[in-house]
C-alpha cells in the first residue's frame, strides 16, 4: 500500500511538472520603431548651411519562442530610407540576430549582439532619449548602435544586473579620432583577442538607475594579429525619473596605445534635465522642457577635436509609444569660440 501511494505521489510530481509547460505556445512576436528629423544648420553669420529632411531610422523587430526558455531575436535596420551605390547612401543592417536562453538567475546569447556600453546602445528607440538626434557623445565616444558577432552572458544577484559580452575585434588600421569607424557590424570580422565587455547595472533605488562598464580590445590592423591598437574604454552612467524630474548623465572614456591617428585618448560627457509640466497645465501625455550640457573629445590633445554643446529643447508624449520633438543648441570647437554652429531639429518617433 505504501509503495501504490509513493507511485501516486510521483505521477502527481510529473504531471505537475508537464502541466507547467501545457500552457504555453510557441509563437513570435514583431515590434519595431521609427524616427523622422528636419534639422537646419546655420553658421556663425547665420548662413544656412543644412536644411535637411531624413526618415533616418525604420526599424523591424522579429522574435520567436521555441519554449519559455529557448527563443530568437532579431532587428533589421534601414537608415536614411534609401539604398543605392556610392558614398552617399542609406544603409541596410542586421543589428540583432542571436539565441537567446534565460531562466530565473541567468542567460545566454549568441549570434550579433549588442555589448552592454552606455545607456543608449542596447535601448536605443526615439523615445528613451530626449533630443531629436542622439547626444554627440552617443556617436563619437559610445558609438551607438555597436553590434558585432559574439556571445554574452548575463544575470542578476542581490540587485546588481551583469553581463559578459566577447565580440569580435575591432578593425585597428580603421580607429583614429574614436572607434565608430572601427566596428566591424558582423561582416567577415577577426576573433583573434575578442573584444570583452563587461557591465553592471543597479536599479533597486526607484527611479534611478546606474551603471559601470568596463571594454578592451587589442585590435589588429588589416587582420594582422601581430600589429595592434589596444583600445579601452570605461564609462559610467545614471539616470534618475521620478517626482516629475528627468535627469541623465553619462561620462566615457576610451585610452589608445599604437594609434595609427597617433592620440592618446577620447572622452565625452553630457548632462540632460528635464521637468514634466503636463499635469499642472492640463496637458495629456507628458510634456517635458529641458536643456543639455556636453562636451565630446574626439581627441583630448587636440583643441579643434573638442565640440562644446548646449542645447534646450521641449518633448511630448502623447502616449508611451509616439514622441515629438523640438531642439535648439549652439555647438563649437575649443579651438575657435567665434565660429559657432546653431541647429535647429524638429522630429517625430514612434515604437511598438
Amino acid at each position: 500500500m505504501r509503495k501504490i501511494f509513493q507511485v501516486i505521489i510521483i505521477f502527481q510530481l510529473l504531471s505537475l511538472s508537464f502541466s507547467q509547460d501545457e500552457f504555453f505556445q510557441p509563437g513570435y512576436t514583431i515590434g519595431g520603431y521609427g524616427e523622422m528629423h528636419w534639422n537646419r544648420d546655420f553658421d556663425s553669420n547665420d548662413n544656412e548651411t543644412k536644411n535637411q529632411l531624413d526618415f533616418h531610422r525604420f526599424i523591424i523587430y522579429y522574435s520567436y519562442n521555441f519554449t519559455e526558455a529557448w527563443s530568437f531575436k532579431s532587428e533589421v535596420e534601414l537608415e536614411h530610407n534609401y539604398l543605392e551605390g556610392g558614398e552617399e547612401t542609406g544603409e541596410l543592417e542586421l543589428e540583432q540576430a542571436f539565441i537567446n536562453y534565460h531562466d530565473d538567475n541567468w542567460g545566454f546569447q549568441g549570434g550579433v549582439i549588442l555589448p552592454s556600453i552606455g545607456l543608449l546602445n542596447e535601448y536605443h528607440e526615439p523615445a528613451l532619449f530626449l533630443s531629436v538626434e542622439r547626444p554627440l557623445y552617443n556617436k563619437y565616444i559610445i558609438p551607438t548602435t555597436w553590434f558585432g558577432n559574439g556571445f554574452a552572458f548575463y544575470g542578476e544577484m542581490f540587485g546588481i544586473k551583469g553581463r559578459i559580452a566577447l565580440l569580435e575585434d575591432l578593425n585597428g588600421e580603421d580607429i583614429g579620432y574614436g572607434i565608430r569607424n572601427a566596428r566591424g557590424k558582423g561582416f567577415k570580422t577577426t576573433a583573434f583577442n575578442w573584444t570583452k565587455n563587461i557591465s553592471l547595472s543597479y536599479t533597486e533605488f526607484p527611479g534611478m538607475k546606474l551603471g559601470v562598464s568596463y571594454t578592451v580590445n587589442d585590435a589588429p590592423i588589416d587582420d594582422d594579429k601581430n600589429n595592434s591598437v589596444n583600445v579601452s574604454i570605461v564609462e559610467m552612467h545614471a539616470v534618475y525619473d521620478a517626482h516629475h524630474f528627468h535627469s541623465v548623465f553619462e561620462y566615457g572614456n576610451i585610452d589608445y596605445d599604437n594609434n595609427p591617428a597617433e592620440i592618446n585618448s577620447s572622452s565625452g560627457y553630457y548632462f540632460d534635465l528635464g521637468y514634466d509640466i503636463s499635469s499642472h497645465i492640463g496637458f495629456n501625455g507628458k510634456l517635458m522642457p529641458w536643456f543639455r550640457l556636453s562636451n565630446v573629445s574626439r581627441a583630448d590633445s587636440i583643441d579643434s577635436k573638442i565640440e562644446e554643446i548646449s542645447k534646450v529643447g521641449i518633448t511630448w508624449w502623447p502616449i508611451d509609444q509616439i514622441v515629438f520633438k523640438l531642439d535648439y543648441g549652439k555647438s563649437n570647437l575649443k579651438s575657435d569660440q567665434d565660429n559657432t554652429t546653431t541647429q535647429f531639429n524638429l522630429g517625430i518617433g514612434y515604437h511598438f
